[in-house]
């Protein structure tokens, strides 16, 4: 197998900071999300391919219908639609 630089780089900074136990359990964990986002498409896949089966295929306006409504119905963690001027720090 053969692994990118920075990518060892990025695993060792890990291991140096704490945040891993080693290289290779940062990279295992790497592969087990890998997977697991994987195994997560695929189902999210079958399950679009059996809703078109079922209903015909999903269409242009149907998406755009359903982005508005997600976007409508988002709640906003953080941040606003306008930036906000920061604060200056108080003299001490």
């Amino acid at each position: 197998m053969t692994v990118d630089r920075d990518l060892i780089a990025a695993g060792s900074a890990a291991v140096a900071r704490g945040s891993a136990e080693s290289v290779s359990g940062w990279v295992n964990q790497a592969l087990a999300e890998r997977a697991a986002k994987d195994r997560r498409l695929g189902a999210l896949a079958e399950a679009v391919g059996a809703y078109e089966a079922e209903s015909g295929p999903i269409s242009d306006q149907e998406l755009a219908a359903q982005a508005r409504a997600d976007r409508q119905s988002a709640v906003v963690v953080r941040g606003g639609s306008k930036a906000r001027p920061r604060r200056r720090p108080r003299a001490a």
